[in-house]
């Protein structure tokens, strides 16, 4: 935590902050002056920046132009922050859009994508939730022809997987089914590992059928969760920080190359909520000169999720904590329905 500020200090650092955030331009001391209407003279507002830039809070680009928020500045600006909330018409405005959607993790990441980057003017990523190991919940074995089967498992978190099967015998729909029960009794809510370990006598053809199943969870736990979903690149390549190539090819590498959730994880996130990384307190080099407001969310130790806003340092904080807190409450609330721990899916209001 930075030193306390005096209030009046306090006052125009936040204010060289949130007029730089707004016109992405140095801020000159008259500035501070014209726009907040504060009871001192200009010498004295040049004396309390002068001492910002020596405890170094805020940066001179050159030597005539005004003050710029340095990371130290940005910390502080979001660490003084009082009653971050999104306006109750964005809240329900949210919570209609997702009572629209299609119930599946996946949609659900999708739309909330999609809402961070229209409500922060940043690219958003979003991962969907879940365990470390999927969960088996249902199967259905569907007769196409004698000897051929769809095999439909439906695993924890509403993802469905199907494939096809051939035995070396015919078999009926009447037995599709009596092996389907079968195996969803058993099963019912275990990983791979756990039904591995699992002692239960089946037939040559039971066990082929319960092979095809563990061939499809290797490969869901193999593949990992769906996404990251991005959205909104464009907004933080129409910032004036980010117009040059280099700083696009940068941004484009990592997401061509998925290595966007492996950066945003470096950051230590230890603990519940949102958490804020500015600049260079952001563990990996390649996003440096960006700024990442981010959260888990959903159910420990079922089903987490990743949501996150990366832009410039340069951001609106407010808006971006607002919204990565309210929509990771949103999504936590929908994966318990999902899980069962709630009976309908509704919000937060």
């Amino acid at each position: 935590m930075n030193k306390t500020l005096s209030p009046r200090t306090d006052f125009i650092l936040k204010s060289i902050v949130e007029q730089y955030i707004a016109r992405a331009l140095p801020v000159p001391s008259q500035s501070i002056m014209d726009n907040y209407r504060m009871d001192v003279s200009s010498a004295t507002i040049r004396n309390e920046m002068m001492h910002l830039k020596q405890d170094g809070y805020i940066l001179q680009p050159h030597t005539s132009a005004g003050s710029v928020p340095s990371d130290n500045g940005y910390r502080y600006y979001v660490e003084t922050l009082t009653d971050v909330r999104l306006p109750i018409n964005q809240q329900r405005m949210i919570n209609h859009l997702f009572h629209q959607v299609e119930t599946r993790l996946e949609e659900w990441a999708r739309l909330t994508a999609t809402l961070l980057a229209n409500l922060s003017q940043n690219m958003a990523i979003v991962t969907t939730a879940r365990a470390s190991n999927c969960i088996f919940k249902h199967l259905e074995l569907v007769s196409i022809q004698d000897s051929t089967a769809l095999v439909v498992l439906v695993l924890e978190g509403a993802i469905v997987r199907q494939q096809l099967a051939t035995f070396e015998q015919v078999i009926s729909q009447t037995d599709l089914t009596t092996i389907s029960n079968k195996l969803n009794f058993a099963f019912d809510g275990l990983s791979k590992p756990q039904i591995m370990g699992k002692n239960i006598e089946l037939t040559e053809l039971e066990k082929s059928i319960a092979d095809c199943v563990l061939n499809i969870m290797k490969s869901e736990d193999e593949t990992g969760r769906e996404g990251p979903y991005l959205d909104g690149m464009q907004f933080i390549f129409n910032q004036p920080e980010f117009s040059s190539p280099h700083q696009a090819v940068t941004l484009l590498e990592l997401t061509e190359h998925k290595n966007l959730m492996s950066v945003i994880m470096a950051n230590d996130m230890a603990g519940d909520g949102v958490h804020v990384f500015i600049g260079k307190e952001n563990r990996a080099e390649a996003i440096q000169n960006y700024s990442l407001v981010v959260s888990r969310y959903g159910l420990p130790g079922e089903a987490i999720g990743c949501i996150a806003i990366l832009g410039p340092t340069r951001m609106h904080y407010v808006r971006s904590i607002a919204s990565v807190d309210y929509l990771s409450e949103v999504l936590t609330g929908l994966v318990a329905w999902l899980h069962g721990r709630k009976t309908t899916p509704e919000s937060k209001n």
